[in-house]
């Protein structure tokens, strides 16, 4: 059971008041504490229903988001995700940089020991984009080499 202390970061959750915003905002993410920091274990966030704008158009243009982490201390809290990955729905910047930009925000944010964010977009104009970033520390370099070259040899995961 995690005590009151381990919450008081978490306030999103179960808060029925919440309102969803309109405008990119990382603020909204919340992390709690790994309960087992010694265990290295995989993460995996699915999200089928990412929204944002092409920067020239203001067409809409709409994803499904994997999100992969190796946590060390901190770990993202799921309704703070969604609240923030709902935060691009007026967001306009080109697929590339949307995953970028989730990357870089979870990456400070939790510090983690390895991040994976892999965009499948659906395909407007007749052309699709699957961007893939990610990220390791000093002990996780070998493995974000050999998953970026392992994306570079298949079109979807």
């Amino acid at each position: 059971m995690r005590t009151e202390e381990e919450l008081a970061g978490v306030s999103l959750l179960g808060n029925t008041g919440v309102k969803y915003p309109t405008e990119y905002d990382p603020g909204l993410l919340e992390t709690f504490p790994n309960k087992h920091p010694e265990n290295e274990y995989l993460v995996t966030f699915d999200c089928p229903e990412f929204t944002s704008l092409c920067p020239k158009t203001g067409q809409p243009d709409f994803a499904r988001i994997f999100i992969r982490y190796i946590p060390r201390v901190n770990m993202v809290e799921s309704k703070s995700l969604k609240l923030y990955l709902f935060s691009f729905r007026n967001h306009g910047d080109f697929h590339e940089d949307c995953i970028n930009i989730i990357l870089n925000d979870l990456w400070r944010l939790m510090d983690p020991k390895y991040l994976e964010v892999y965009g499948v977009f659906t395909p407007r104009g007749g052309i699709s984009i699957y961007p893939f970033a990610n990220r390791g520390d000093a002990d996780h370099q070998d493995m974000a080499r050999a998953r970026l070259l392992a994306m570079m040899n298949t079109a979807r995961i």
